[in-house]
């Protein structure tokens, strides 16, 4: 049995909902759902306390997680994290890139129109 189906299992034997496990360990129900759908895993002081919740040893709780899936998800988390910090650097650059722009557009037109004035007034 997979960590996940262990965990809908435990939680439903306890006739607890997603949220209320949540409330009783101290994360959002949302957190528990990717935990059951096996999209992320707890970290190692969650398991500790659903361990301790369910009255298991962390062996136990624990047993036939494949580590490699496990290590696949956290790398996958840090590749979409460092792709949002990417992403987030970009569009800072891009915004000050754009507000040179703008600046130096500005300082165009007024100059455009300091020199027509100029040459109006100088004929």
């Amino acid at each position: 049995m997979n960590f996940n189906e262990k965990l809908i299992e435990l939680r439903k034997a306890k006739g607890l909902s997603q949220d209320e496990l949540g409330q009783r360990i101290g994360v959002s129900r949302q957190t528990v759902s990717k935990w059951e759908l096996a999209q992320s895993y707890p970290d190692f002081q969650r398991l500790v306390l659903l361990s301790d919740y369910f009255g298991l040893s962390l062996d136990a709780l624990v047993k036939d997680i494949d580590l490699q899936d496990v290590r696949d998800k956290t790398a996958a988390e840090r590749q979409i994290t460092a792709i949002y910090d990417d992403v987030q650097r970009s569009k800072s650059i891009l915004s000050s890139i754009n507000a040179l722009i703008n600046g130096l557009a500005i300082f165009g037109i007024v100059g455009v129109a300091i020199l027509l004035l100029l040459i109006l007034f100088l004929h």
